[in-house]
């Protein structure tokens, strides 16, 4: 289907551009959203006069968002998750979570404006891309960890996503060592009385 952008859309293209996507895309995306309009003669003449409106408004939304995105730039936000030894979260952090933190943070993010291709499942410091406007974006960190203590750990740039070696296996190496060079002392021997 041909459809005309009204605004930008990432790997699609510019306001005003003319372009092909699939049938479902458009019916169930960008026509009921507003975002584009059947490509065909009567929409064509109407964007072209309301272009400048169009362009306008789009100009003012991309405004707020920059005033928006001055503010939240480097924002630090704590997630507070169960977790086992390893770092494994028994859960995960979604993007209803990150909008959720942010909004209670006194930030008016939507779920659909967070960048998020996989669900945080590791506790750790995670930087997460917040689209404001098509043109707009930000990134915030998210600090997934146990507990408040081991949030700050973190922050201060501590590795807690793996477990701390314990005493046990540094024996467990000495061990080892000896055995292959007892395995090395018996090899000569037998090689000595061979000879003999």
């Amino acid at each position: 289907m041909q459809v005309i952008l009204l605004e930008r859309i990432a790997r699609l293209g510019q306001m005003g551009d003319t372009v092909r996507v699939r049938d479902g895309y458009a019916r169930n995306f960008l026509l009921p959203q507003g975002k584009a309009l059947r490509a065909n003669k009567s929409n064509l003449e109407r964007f072209e006069r309301e272009r400048a409106q169009l362009e306008a408004r789009n100009l003012e939304r991309k405004a707020e968002a920059e005033a928006v995105a001055s503010k939240l730039d480097g924002e630090s936000l704590v997630m507070i998750r169960s977790a086992g030894e390893t770092g494994q979260l028994y859960g995960s952090v979604s993007t209803r979570d990150v909008a959720e933190g942010l909004t209670k943070a006194g930030f008016s993010v939507g779920r659909s404006q967070v960048e998020l291709r996989f669900p945080i499942k590791t506790i750790g410091v995670h930087n997460v891309l917040i689209q404001l406007h098509p043109e707009v974006e930000v990134s915030v960190t998210v600090n997934v960890a146990r507990s408040e203590d081991e949030a700050a750990r973190q922050a201060a740039g501590e590795d807690l996503s793996t477990p701390e070696q314990d005493v046990f296996e540094f024996e467990e190496d000495e061990e080892a060592e000896g055995t292959e060079e007892d395995g090395a002392e018996a090899a000569e021997e037998a090689t000595g009385e061979e000879e003999a």
